[in-house]
């Protein structure tokens, strides 16, 4: 039997429906003290071999996220030239990244060369070091959400150009660039879907073998 109530499994998946990819924030100064709370989730984290190989980057000064949003914004311009007619009419009018208002933004890293783990579970996949920084993003974001934070993953941008910006080590791999702050509204309907551009799934795709 669960040790966790019936209730206490409903709030879950209730917090798993709420979680959001928030691309529009209030300009609300987030408290320190519980971006932290949020941060500390990542320990919490499962990694393969115990490797821990998640590296936070604050992206603060006014320069750095000058150039960023260049970054976002030069990236953005060639993905939109990929596509063609309502598509790209429909791609224009997204809103893709919170980088203009969004009080906290984190470069999260995988270091691909770290000792910790002794290299378990990595030799023949070493791209599960990866896997599990994505994991503890998954960690903290639930952990955003359920205190009221929202939290934005960039993915359009150029990942050499941003670790040139932030200067960051050689065998740091970039994992996600996340804008996190107070949400100008909660919506159970991801963004992209209420603009017209994909629609979930109705149901799982499962395959037997």
């Amino acid at each position: 039997m669960s040790q966790f109530s019936k209730d206490f499994q409903n709030d879950l998946q209730n917090l798993m429906r709420w979680r959001r990819d928030v691309r529009r924030f209030r300009k609300d100064v987030v408290d320190e003290a519980l971006l932290v709370q949020c941060l500390d989730t990542f320990l919490l984290a499962p990694s393969v071999g115990l490797s821990e190989p998640w590296r936070i980057v604050r992206v603060e000064s006014d320069s750095v996220r000058s150039a960023a949003l260049e970054n976002f914004k030069t990236a953005n311009a060639g993905a939109l030239a990929g596509y063609h007619g309502d598509k790209a009419k429909l791609y224009s009018g997204l809103k893709l990244t919170g980088m203009q208002e969004a009080p906290v933004q984190l470069a999260i890293y995988c270091a691909e060369d770290t000792d910790k783990g002794a290299g378990l579970g990595a030799a023949t996949m070493p791209e599960t070091r990866r896997y599990s920084v994505v994991g503890a993003i998954t960690h903290f974001w639930l952990a955003a959400r359920a205190r009221g934070l929202g939290v934005g993953w960039v993915s359009i941008l150029d990942p050499d150009q941003l670790s040139r910006t932030l200067n960051t080590p050689e065998s740091w791999r970039l994992v996600a660039y996340l804008c996190v702050g107070w949400p100008e509204e909660d919506s159970r309907t991801p963004e992209l879907e209420t603009a017209g551009w994909e629609s979930r799934r109705g149901a799982l795709p499962v395959e037997v073998r």
